[in-house]
């Protein structure tokens, strides 16, 4: 069940918010909550898990804390390293959109020497003039600045505009980007948690285990006890040593797994430094959510951005047919030396009006009209989403939480049940099949109480998301401030 613990979170990138769902109970007594795991819709998911190694490792064991993990995994994930990337192709495209309505300054110098054949230029064949039909050689030099201003052009300027919107929602698209790298980072943490919770109640597991082997043996040296006892307890006792190795292994690939997203220098050694958070109570009402979410998720602001974007599109598109106003001027000197260039300059206003362009500025209209339409679809159903998504991961929190409750007083009954099962084998009254009945319920009852544990986690990273902003505001959720 737990063999692909590692892999758990990459499952888990296509789900949508809230989507973790109490899960039954596995043979053995572990339970399939444990394979729970952070919903985090991601058009990165490969890029999520991975991340750029930082500096080299050092010889000492590095203790890290959640805190830690999340910041490491903002600056080295490959997911946030290709969010910023996209901001400043974003930030290119806006400058070069931009770059149309400012001054185009150029300057040139050329110093030319030509022969040239007039009566290629038609001048040939005068009656009564005696013209050479070659000229020169002789030299030409020009050197000139040149500026060209669009004085009126709303194409330009709405392609400006909407670049820049384009610009805004990258810069959003990068926040929950970054937001998502929070979510598999503290997702990944929590489960390599988990697997060292699951290692520490297998290795309490195995000590129950080996002190009934031992009762049983002496028991039946005692002749107060059969050799059928001591066969199912040393049964019982291999049993729980393979839960242990299966749960070493699956940990120590949980912590692989979070090495990787983070960016430690590899063949880093660390421990985790937290242990698992519980805070009980919801943060906030569910309309109080809803408002945050709605105002701060930046997915919603990309969208926005993405429709201003777009209406800013069509007005380009329409630009196209309309009139264009523009200035250019150059001033320089020429001549056939540079001692005897004069100066002279050149001063332009063109009016360039679209008489037929054979329906083409109508049909890139219709592309952008369409394209706006499909902006504000998108954005509608995110909002929906967000409310759904907000609504979802309240009912998860409560459901969590209560689940952790009850865990908690399992928990105590299943010991509770093997010390007196342990206490009626060793007095005679009953056979040690009660003992290992009651040591399955224990594991499961510790296997239950971890999986909820982190399932609550789960659901307050979740909630987390669906609010908005969960670099910043995880923290406060999460430990409950």
């Amino acid at each position: 069940m737990r063999a692909a613990a590692a892999a758990v979170i990459a499952a888990a990138l296509a789900a949508p918010a809230g989507a973790q769902q109490p899960a039954p109970a596995a043979p053995g007594g572990m339970s399939a909550a444990a394979s729970q795991s952070l919903s985090v819709p991601s058009v990165l998911p490969g890029a999520v898990q991975g991340g750029v190694p930082r500096g080299q490792a050092g010889l000492d064991e590095v203790a890290l804390t959640l805190q830690d993990a999340i910041a490491r995994g903002l600056r080295a994930n490959l997911a946030a390293i290709l969010g910023s990337s996209a901001v400043e192709a974003a930030g290119g495209a806006e400058r070069e959109a931009r770059s149309a309505l400012l001054p185009q300054l150029s300057g040139t110098v050329s110093a030319v020497r030509e022969k040239i054949n007039l009566a290629a230029f038609g001048f040939s064949g005068f009656p009564g003039f005696d013209i050479p039909l070659l000229v020169g050689p002789f030299n030409v030099f020009d050197a000139r600045v040149r500026v060209d201003q669009a004085v009126l052009d709303l194409r330009a300027l709405h392609r400006a505009r909407s670049a820049s919107q384009a610009l805004e929602a990258a810069r959003q698209d990068e926040h929950g980007t970054r937001d998502l790298v929070v979510l598999a980072c503290a997702g990944l943490y929590l489960q390599a948690l988990a697997g060292e919770a699951r290692i520490v109640a297998a290795r309490a597991e195995l000590d129950t285990a080996e002190a009934l082997l031992g009762l049983a043996r002496d028991r039946r040296a005692s002749g107060l006890g059969a050799g059928i006892e001591v066969l199912r307890a040393d049964v019982q006792a291999q049993a729980v040593r393979q839960r242990l190795i299966v749960a070493t292994q699956d940990a120590a690939k949980q912590k692989l797994a979070l090495a990787r997203a983070i960016g430690l220098p590899i063949g880093q050694r660390f421990r985790l430094a937290d242990t698992m958070p519980f805070a009980a109570g919801l943060p906030m009402s569910v309309d109080e959510a809803v408002a945050r979410a709605w105002q701060l998720r930046p997915d919603l602001l990309a969208a926005r951005a993405r429709v201003a974007s777009a209406e800013e599109a069509v007005s380009a598109a329409r630009g196209e047919g309309l009139p264009s106003i523009g200035v250019s001027a150059d001033y320089g000197a020429i001549g056939n030396t540079v001692p005897g260039a004069l100066a002279t300059y050149t001063l332009t206003a063109a009016l360039r009006v679209s008489l037929f362009e054979g329906g083409r500025v109508q049909a890139r209209t219709r592309q952008a009209e369409v394209r706006l339409q499909d902006e504000r679809a998108r954005l509608e159903d995110l909002r929906a989403r967000t409310y759904y998504e907000v609504q979802s991961a309240f009912l998860d929190l409560q459901a969590a939480e209560d689940r952790v409750k009850v865990a908690e007083g399992a928990l105590s009954l299943a010991r509770e049940q093997l010390a007196q099962s342990r206490d009626r084998f060793a007095a005679g009254v009953a056979d040690n099949v009660e003992v290992v009945q009651s040591q399955e319920a224990l594991a499961t009852a510790e296997e239950n109480r971890i999986a909820s544990l982190y399932a609550h986690n789960v659901a307050r990273f979740s909630l987390a998301r669906a609010l908005g902003g969960v670099e910043t505001s995880y923290e406060s959720l999460v430990r409950g401030r």
